[in-house]
């Protein structure tokens, strides 16, 4: 290992100790203060004793850096999940690992799995060994010829009108409808849903600020008939939480995913649904509906939070009925 790197292997453990030590110190802060003390040091490891494999350390310290990069809890457990399944498999060091044995892994790993799910995997291990090329810690990339699987596109179908006017027919809780008459009408992420807090809502404008993927804050925006049920459900809910969805029992807390998956299925089941309906499929249905309703692509980009216009067109499904009108206005 060259001083580099064991200079950034000692300020990241640091870092990750003080963590632990002190949970609400800034770790950006910290980092960039002990880069300046270490700044004019080389470091050199002690260690000599020759191991079998380097994963588990290597792991840790990838995932260090990542957390520092504002990586989301849910993301990093994901691929700290996979990588750890990889470590037990592996039994070399890392920098004599080659892309023959990936291959060979994946295919034990993703003898069941899904093409998306296969797909999953390898993104975890292109980061990762990308990663420790990028550190230096292997002196080649072995995940640079994996390629992704070929995944069948299936074109899901949006909630029409009806049938989100269905779903609101069967609401008996004002949570339940609440909660789905947010989600249609402001295209927010069922991680951003749970994570809102009733001061974070401007009621007067009909407007929020969420903190999506990438730590990227956006403003949102609901219906006058979503703020009235909104309002109401807060009105006559029990217990005290500033979260916005809360659970229905003592102690009244913040609502997971889970819970709002369920309840959404009970609605579903009682409007006697035979398709499948989940929180993301409202979503799908905002961003559909607003580009029928003549809705810019750069605006409806910028509202879901895509960094990417083509990430937009993918939850887009426009109607045949809005393609002819607008081959017909440009003849």
């Amino acid at each position: 290992m060259n001083t580099n790197n064991a200079k950034n292997e000692v300020i990241i453990k640091l870092v990750g100790k003080l963590t632990l030590e002190f949970p609400t110190i800034d770790q950006l802060k910290v980092r960039r203060i002990a880069e300046e003390v270490m700044y004019k040091y080389d470091i050199t490891s002690t260690e000599t004793a020759l191991v079998t494999s380097d994963a588990p350390q290597k792991i840790q310290l990838y995932l260090a850096c990542k957390k520092l990069d504002g990586l989301s809890v849910k993301t990093l457990k994901g691929y700290k999940q996979d990588l750890e399944i990889f470590s037990r498999y592996i039994r070399k060091p890392l920098s004599n690992v080659n892309t023959m044995d990936l291959r060979m892994f994946l295919a034990v790993r993703c003898e069941k799995l899904k093409a998306t799910s296969t797909n999953t995997q390898i993104s975890h291990l292109k980061s990762f060994f990308g990663w420790l090329f990028g550190e230096e810690y292997i002196p080649k990339n072995p995940t640079s010829q994996l390629k992704q699987t070929k995944v069948p596109k299936i074109l899901r179908h949006p909630l029409s009108d009806e049938e989100v006017e269905n779903l609101r027919q069967v609401c008996i809780k004002d949570r339940d409808k609440a909660l789905i008459e947010f989600l249609v009408s402001s295209g927010a992420r069922l991680s951003e849903a749970i994570s809102i807090d009733i001061d974070d809502i401007d009621f007067h404008e009909m407007s929020l600020f969420v903190v999506g993927k990438g730590s990227k804050e956006r403003k949102i925006y609901f219906t006058v008939k979503a703020k009235i049920l909104l309002k109401r459900y807060i009105k006559n809910r029990k217990g005290i939480n500033k979260a916005l969805f809360i659970a229905e029992k003592f102690p009244f807390q913040r609502i997971g995913d889970r819970a709002i998956e369920s309840s959404i299925k009970k609605v579903a089941k009682a409007a006697n649904f035979d398709k499948s309906v989940f929180p993301h499929l409202f979503r799908h249905s905002f961003a559909t509906h607003s580009l029928n309703a003549g809705m810019s692509l750069p605006i409806l980009q910028k509202i879901m939070g895509h960094s990417d216009p083509g990430t937009t067109m993918v939850y887009a499904e426009l109607s045949d009925e809005n393609v002819r009108h607008a081959v017909r206005r440009i003849s």
